[in-house]
């Protein structure tokens, strides 16, 4: 065994216990033995990390480590540019399109309303998550740490939070989407885009007081469903408003 000299840094620390936050700690590791296998051992998915240096240098996941080698781990960076050293991810995400795990059907519907692709489906399975998530290019959010420990997972999140409007939120800040929201584009219910209808031609869909009230509408153009700007609309107005600004 060798002893390899480790520190996580920022919201890495979430997955450690506390007495090893923010602090380099000797770790017991059998020589020759991967990077990856290093850092998901102590409980980080490789979907959360985006820079590890080895005694200074970076380095991908594959590398071998030796005895007395110190390990720095870094988060996905999201602002900064580190192009010039080896990034864990082959390539970042242009675009931001999420899959989002069986158990986080509010916030896949958060994230929608939101205005960002979000697919979502009730019944699948892990490995379906995950070729949808691979073949789409899209972020995987889950609250499954083993399922982002996957090898075949390349870009992922640990979801923290346990409410569905905080965990909103949390993804929001995580990626730093403020600029990118687009409330009343996409559909909640079936991820199909809106788009603005005449209210002559959804009226009779419509309760009364509500075609009466309200003379802008939006149409879902895959399943139908109608928005308007009501109450639901001004609580989401609310979710949406960056920290900075409450």
């Amino acid at each position: 065994m060798a002893t390899i000299y480790v520190r996580f840094y920022a919201e890495l620390g979430d997955f450690l216990p506390a007495k090893l936050r923010g602090r380099e700690f000797a770790h017991a590791f059998p020589a020759g033995g991967a990077v990856k296998d290093l850092v998901e051992g102590l409980g980080v998915p490789h979907t959360e990390v985006d820079l590890i240096l080895v005694n200074g240098t970076s380095v991908n996941l594959a590398h071998h480590l030796r005895d007395g080698d110190r390990v720095s781990v870094y988060p996905v960076f999201e602002a900064l540019d580190i192009s010039q050293v080896t990034r864990i991810r082959s390539e970042p995400l242009r675009q931001m399109l999420f899959a989002v795990d069986d158990h986080l059907g509010k916030l896949a519907g958060y994230l929608r309303l939101a205005g960002f692709d979000t697919v979502y489906r009730n019944d699948w399975d892990d490995s379906d998550l995950i070729r949808t998530a691979l073949r789409e290019h899209r972020v995987i959010v889950t609250q499954d740490r083993g399922l982002l420990k996957r090898a075949a997972v390349t870009h992922g999140y640990l979801v923290r939070e346990t409410m569905p409007r905080a965990q909103l939120r949390e993804v929001l800040s995580r990626f730093d989407l403020w600029e990118a929201l687009r409330p009343l584009s996409r559909c909640s219910v079936c991820n199909s885009l809106v788009e603005p209808v005449d209210a002559d031609m959804v009226k009779e869909a419509l309760p009364l007081e509500t075609a009466r009230s309200f003379g802008d509408f939006w149409r879902c153009t895959g399943c139908g469903k109608v928005y308007w700007r009501g109450a639901h609309y001004r609580s989401l107005e609310s979710l949406l408003r960056r920290p900075q600004e409450e």
